[in-house]
C-alpha cells in the first residue's frame, strides 16, 4: 500500500526539496509497475472516442465505422433542427448541460494545449466544431434554450443502438417562464470558449459563437432558475442541478471576458465573486460545479500582472492547488493505495480528468510568472503539479496495481465489456436486422466483450480501493462520458510534447 504524505511534521522546507519528497514518497509504490507511454497515440484513440459518441448524419470523414447515421428527426417534434450533437455516455439521449460543459472543456484544451496537439489538432477542433454546431441550433430562437433531447426513462428502459432508436425523442426546453440559468450559463461559456478556438481559424464562425454567447448569456442571467426545477422530470436524476445556477452564470462570464474583452465582464465577475468562498466546494470542478475551474482560468489574468483586481480568485485557486495534494489534502479528496484521485460518488475518472486538467494548467500558469503556491509552512511548485498530473494520466494509462489501462484500444489490456449501447450491440454492418428495445438485453447481460470497440472512451474507473469489475451492470465504473475525456484531450496533448 502506497504511503499517505504526512508533510504537516517536517521543518520548513524549500520548495526544491519539498518537491524530492512529494515525488519520491508519491511515487514509491506506483514506480514498481511504472512503463513508458504513448502519449500522442493516446492523445489519438481520446479524440477518436467523439467520433463514437455522435448524433445525426455522419460525415465522409467519419473513422469509427461501425457507427452509423442516427437520430435523424431530432427536433421534428418542436419544428426545429437538433439533430447532430453528441450522445453524452452508453445511452442515447443528448443532455445539454454536460454536452456544452464538454465543449467548453475540449475549446479550454485547445486554448492552452493545441500547439502541442501535432497533427491531431484538427481532428480536436472538428470535434469542437460538431458540438458547438448543434449548440447553435439549440440557441436558435430568442429566449428559447434547447436542453435535452430524448426521453431518459424510455431511453433508459431499453438497450437500443442509436441507429434503431425508436424510443421518445421529446425536446426539452428552457424559456422565461421555465428557466435555467444552470445549462445556459454553461452552453454560453461553451460558444464563447469556442470562439476564441475558431477566432483565426473561421473568423465568421467564432463571431457567430461569441455574439450567441452574448445573448444566451443575458438570457441566463436574466431569467434566473435551476434548470431542475422547471424540468425536473426529464433531467433528475439524471443531470440534475444540486449545486446551484450561480457558478455557471460567473464561469459564462468569466468566458465571455476571455473571449470578448468586454468591460462588463469584468465587472460582472467582480459583483458576483462571494459565490466561490463557499469551503466545502473549493476542490470540485464538473459539469454541475465549476468552482475550482473558475478560480484557475481568472488566476492567468493575475499572474500575468494585468489583472491584481481579481487577486481574491488567485488565492481561491492557491487554496484548491493545496487541498488536493496529497497527504495535506481536502476530507473530499482521498487517493487510492494506487494513487489515484478518488471523490464519492459515480463515474470517479471524471474528478480525476477535471481536476488533473486544472492542475497542469495552473502549473503552467505559475511557470511563467516564475511563481509557486504556499500551503502553509510549504510551498509547491509547477514542477510538483505537472507530476501529480502526470501521474493520474499514466494510471488511466495503465500504470495502477491491476495493470489496466482505463481507456479502451490503448496498451494490451482495457475494459472490454464497457456500459455502452452501441458499443455492446452487433453493428449495422454486422446485423442489418432492427434490435427492438427489450431484445438487446441478452447482449447487456452477456458475459461476452463488446463486439465493437469504442477505441479512445475512458471508462468510470476504478473503486477507492483500485479495484475495477470489467462488467456491464457496473455502470458507474464501466461506462464512459464524453466529460471524461474533454479535459483528458488537454494533459495528453500536453505530454505527447513533454513525456
Amino acid at each position: 500500500m502506497a504511503p499517505m504524505l504526512m508533510i504537516r511534521r517536517l521543518p520548513l522546507l524549500r520548495v526544491s526539496t519539498l518537491l524530492l519528497f512529494l515525488l519520491l514518497r508519491f511515487d514509491a509504490f506506483p514506480a514498481a509497475y511504472a512503463s513508458g507511454h504513448d502519449y500522442f497515440d493516446a492523445l489519438r484513440k481520446s479524440i477518436l472516442f467523439f467520433e463514437g459518441q455522435r448524433s445525426g448524419r455522419l460525415p465522409p470523414d467519419q473513422r469509427l465505422h461501425w457507427r452509423r447515421d442516427s437520430a435523424l428527426h431530432d427536433g421534428a417534434s418542436a419544428g426545429v433542427d437538433l439533430t447532430g450533437g453528441y450522445y453524452d455516455a452508453g445511452d442515447n439521449v443528448k443532455f445539454g448541460f454536460p454536452m456544452a460543459f464538454t465543449m467548453t472543456l475540449l475549446s479550454w484544451s485547445i486554448i492552452d494545449f493545441g500547439r502541442t496537439m501535432g497533427s491531431e489538432l484538427p481532428n480536436v477542433v472538428k470535434a469542437v466544431r460538431w458540438g458547438t454546431d448543434y449548440l447553435l441550433k439549440a440557441t436558435s430562437i430568442p429566449g428559447l434554450v434547447f436542453v435535452q433531447v430524448g426521453d431518459p426513462y424510455s431511453d433508459h428502459n431499453c438497450w437500443e443502438r442509436p441507429e434503431d432508436m425508436d424510443t421518445l425523442r421529446t425536446a426539452y426546453s428552457i424559456d422565461r417562464a421555465h428557466p435555467g440559468s444552470d445549462v445556459a450559463g454553461e452552453t454560453a461559456a461553451a460558444l464563447a470558449a469556442a470562439s476564441i478556438v475558431f477566432r483565426s481559424r473561421d473568423p465568421v464562425y467564432s463571431r457567430l459563437l461569441l455574439n450567441r454567447a452574448v445573448r444566451v448569456f443575458a438570457f441566463a442571467n436574466r431569467y434566473r432558475g435551476a434548470y431542475s426545477d422547471s424540468l425536473s422530470r426529464a433531467v433528475c436524476p439524471f443531470y440534475c442541478d444540486v449545486n446551484g445556477y450561480q457558478d455557471e452564470l460567473l464561469w459564462g462570464a468569466v468566458w465571455l471576458h476571455k473571449a470578448s474583452r468586454r468591460r462588463e465582464y469584468r465587472e460582472y465577475i467582480m459583483r458576483n465573486e462571494v459565490v466561490l468562498h463557499a469551503g466545502d466546494t473549493i476542490n470540485e470542478f464538473g459539469w454541475d460545479n465549476k468552482h475550482a475551474g473558475i478560480n484557475v482560468l481568472i488566476s492567468k489574468e493575475v499572474l500575468m500582472g494585468r489583472a491584481d483586481y481579481f487577486q481574491s480568485f488567485k488565492n481561491n485557486a492557491d487554496g484548491f492547488i493545496c487541498s488536493v495534494l496529497p497527504g495535506i489534502s481536502h476530507p473530499q479528496v482521498q487517493y487510492s493505495p494506487g494513487g489515484l484521485i478518488f471523490k464519492a460518488g459515480g463515474s470517479n475518472m471524471q474528478h480525476v480528468t477535471s481536476l488533473s486538467f486544472l492542475l497542469l494548467a495552473y502549473s503552467n500558469y505559475l511557470n511563467h510568472a516564475r511563481k509557486t503556491v504556499p500551503c502553509g509552512e510549504f510551498s509547491a511548485s509547477p514542477a510538483l503539479l505537472r507530476q501529480l498530473a502526470k501521474r493520474q494520466v499514466d494510471y488511466i494509462l495503465g500504470d495502477n496495481p491491476i495493470r489496466m489501462s482505463y481507456m479502451v484500444g490503448y496498451g494490451d489490456r482495457y475494459p472490454r465489456r464497457i456500459h455502452h449501447r452501441a458499443s455492446s450491440l452487433p453493428s449495422v454492418q454486422a446485423h442489418p436486422e432492427h434490435i427492438a428495445c427489450k431484445e438487446g438485453s441478452r447482449y447487456y447481460l452477456s458475459p461476452d466483450p463488446n463486439p465493437n470497440v469504442l477505441v479512445g472512451a475512458v471508462v468510470g474507473g476504478p473503486n477507492v480501493s483500485d479495484a475495477f469489475p470489467d462488467s456491464r451492470p457496473f455502470f458507474q465504473e464501466s461506462e464512459p462520458t464524453t466529460y471524461i475525456n474533454a479535459p483528458l484531450v488537454g494533459l495528453l496533448g500536453y505530454f505527447s510534447a513533454h513525456p
